[in-house]
């Protein structure tokens, strides 16, 4: 598929969940979050088909997030229906791995090809404030469980906010080396402003506009075309295909703000 700048659109990130087991400072308040109801959020039937008509039109990677896509029950089965469709090239998932250590084997066996795990700091006192309450054990062991059942090649997603040092991004990088794992940086962003990024340091992602490739399918059913855009199509799951090239139709050249809809919504 080609939007009107004649991008190529072959990436699709599909939120499963919009339920995370961590309350990270940048992504959620404190307190939480309104919750979607289980009726609210697409079935995996809806998900399939919506990937298989994706697929027929050009999509070639997909993307499992969430919120914590590992916290939705029984992921594997998600896992096999996708890796079953003829055509995609690449199935992998987001995740913090505090998870991953009990799911890593099944999911491989079921079709998943890689995983990025979200692992902002080494120092476990910093990870349990930015997480409120995440154990950075569980997420190294989410990561060697990952590497053991061949989720690989594995990045680290690596979150660069205000407070973020030169020393913290060493310290990751040579972590990284020494576990022959990828670093990708993320520049902490507000959604509000797409001028307001943190750019401090050089980072890998968010994608500049000129490079974007992707669509966004939320967790109830709404396809994005633009993480930094209001514009959404509601998914008409008996006209799928129309609903995908009309969100193609709608991506912008440059998105600028997005105030309908928090991060955890969307899966970045």
């Amino acid at each position: 598929m080609f939007d009107r700048f004649n991008r190529t659109i072959d990436y699709l990130r599909i939120s499963v969940t919009d339920r995370c087991n961590h309350r990270c400072v940048y992504c959620m308040p404190a307190a939480g979050v309104p919750l979607k109801r289980h009726d609210q959020i697409l079935s995996y039937e809806q998900i399939e088909a919506f990937t298989r008509e994706a697929v027929a039109l050009g999509i070639r990677k997909v993307r499992l997030t969430g919120g914590e896509p590992l916290i939705r029950r029984d992921i594997e089965t998600l896992v096999g229906r996708l890796a079953r469709i003829d055509g995609l090239d690449e199935l992998c998932m987001t995740t913090n791995g505090t998870l991953l250590a009990g799911k890593a084997a099944v999911l491989r066996a079921n079709g998943l090809d890689r995983v990025n795990i979200s692992i902002d700091t080494l120092d476990p006192r910093r990870y349990r404030e930015i997480t409120r309450g995440g154990d950075l054990n569980e997420a190294l062991a989410g990561l060697e469980a990952a590497r053991a059942a061949g989720l690989t090649p594995i990045k680290i997603n690596m979150v660069i906010t205000a407070e973020t040092t030169e020393a913290d991004v060493e310290a990751m990088r040579r972590f990284c080396e020494n576990e022959g794992v990828g670093l990708q940086k993320i520049m902490q962003f507000s959604l509000y402003d797409r001028h307001d990024l943190n750019d401090h340091f050089h980072t890998e992602r968010p994608p500049k506009c000129p490079e974007c490739n992707r669509l966004r399918l939320t967790a109830d059913g709404f396809l994005k075309p633009c993480l930094f855009s209001e514009d959404e199509v509601s998914v008409d799951f008996g006209h799928i295909r129309q609903s995908i090239l009309d969100a193609v139709a709608l991506k912008p050249e440059s998105g600028s703000s997005c105030r309908t809809r928090p991060m955890y919504q969307i899966g970045g």
